[in-house]
């Protein structure tokens, strides 16, 4: 079961709040490399396994450079995400592009950079033939509609997704594509999101591997990998239980010798698409407490926001909260914690029992490592945070600078007309 504890000490928070003004997102160096490992040992039975991690969760290229020196490479969806791949040094098949909706020039710039191309639509493949070309190699993506269930539970529901081809689709695709000079297929699905059993990746996996079989015998395409996604999750309340990486690629393991082995196709290389099992823990948004407001609920108001932290104002998403020094105080108040955003969802936990909170303290809410700094925007103004990595032996580095209001100007076309001070 988790604990939630940060793991910067309070000395070292403290100490980081006076060099870098908050709210500021903070990352785990050595946690993070902790992680990697473990997901490569967990697939270490699959020579040609790769970790593509999911750009979209914590594009920071300092974050891909120590990935890629885990041995992961980036799956990228848009233009801008390649573009930050090949600022970290990643190179050709070290890049994955799975995108939906896709205008030609990122499929261009995914042909420039070598990337494999993931086609979310067969009507992806005239258009990717007329805009950049074909590849020898290539993936698709697989929905498989109704109800994805693992053991007794229903995990999610891919006939409501927009993602991905049904199987007809699929096959269609892969004969066309061969017909246009593809060599090497791939295939492709995210069926759940943020899944904490163990049942999961097996259970994709055993129903990529058999349909992959299928496409085999039915096409005559060589499937040289499967793309087992993303969506293995992590646990935000405490007493929650992690994920066994371990136990998941050992099931994947199983799935593999049972469907793909006896097919002939036992040199099929896995990939998977982690994001938030490979961050999320890793980092913290780091805040203060300004004011305190007494009405007909106790409201405790930081100086993040839900432009810092978009979750629990999007769907409510619960991240724990820890009170600097006062990690083994008893929780004996009740909070609103909020932002000063002209929304009222600016809330970043709601009726939430913690220490006493007094205007000062600097608080930690956890796990936004991953799809934390991403979604931040700019309503009301209010200018993005910073993003700091604390390194393995103590020391810190500055990521990511604080914006300023010349970056959040910097899109006018002013022509002499503003004047800002």
């Amino acid at each position: 079961m988790s604990v939630k504890r940060p793991f910067a000490t309070p000395e070292q928070l403290r100490r980081l709040a006076d060099a870098y003004p908050t709210p500021f997102h903070l990352y785990d160096e050595a946690g993070i490399r902790r992680t990697a490992r473990a997901l490569r040992a967990a697939f270490a039975w699959n020579p040609g396994f790769r970790e593509y991690f999911a750009v979209k969760a914590t594009p920071n290229p300092y974050i891909l450079q120590i990935l890629r020196e885990e041995g992961c490479g980036a799956d990228c969806a848009t233009y801008t995400e390649l573009m930050l791949a090949q600022a970290a040094g990643l190179r050709g098949e070290e890049i994955f592009f799975s995108s939906n909706v896709t205008p030609a020039a990122d499929y261009r710039r995914a042909m420039e950079q070598g990337a494999t191309i993931n086609l979310d639509d067969v009507t992806h493949v005239p258009f990717l033939r007329d805009v950049a070309g074909i590849p020898a190699r290539i993936c698709c993506r697989y929905n498989p509609g109704g109800a994805f269930v693992a053991g007794n539970a229903i995990m999610d529901t891919p006939q409501n997704a927009k993602y991905g081809m049904t199987y007809p689709q699929l096959a269609q695709a892969y004969r066309e594509l061969m017909a246009l000079g593809a060599k090497d297929f791939g295939l492709h699905a995210l069926l759940a999101s943020n899944a904490l059993s163990g049942a999961y990746y097996p259970a994709l996996a055993r129903l990529l591997f058999e349909t992959a079989v299928r496409l085999r015998d039915e096409t005559g395409a060589h499937v040289a990998f499967v793309n087992l996604s993303g969506g293995v999750g992590v646990p935000y309340r405490p007493g929650e239980p992690a994920a066994d990486i371990a136990a998941i690629g050992e099931g994947v393991r199983r799935a593999y010798e049972e469907a793909l082995v006896p097919a002939g196709m036992g040199d099929v290389a896995i990939y998977t698409e982690l994001g938030r099992f490979m961050l999320a823990p890793h980092g913290v948004l780091v805040t203060r407490c300004l004011h305190h407001k007494h009405i007909y609920k106790e409201y405790v108001g930081v100086d993040a926001c839900a432009a810092d932290l978009m979750r629990p104002a999007m769907y409510g998403a619960y991240h724990h909260i820890t009170v600097v020094g006062k990690e083994d105080a008893p929780c004996d108040h009740v909070y609103d914690v909020t932002g000063g955003l002209c929304e009222n969802n600016d809330k970043f936990a709601v009726d939430r029992p913690l220490p006493r909170v007094d205007v000062g303290d600097l608080l930690v809410i956890h796990d936004t490592g991953a799809h934390g700094y991403s979604m931040g925007y700019n309503y009301n103004g209010r200018l993005r945070s910073a993003e700091v990595l604390l390194r393995p032996d103590g020391s810190d580095r500055l990521i990511r600078r604080a914006e300023t209001p010349r970056d959040y100007f910097a899109t006018f076309d002013f022509q002499d007309t503003f004047t800002f001070r």
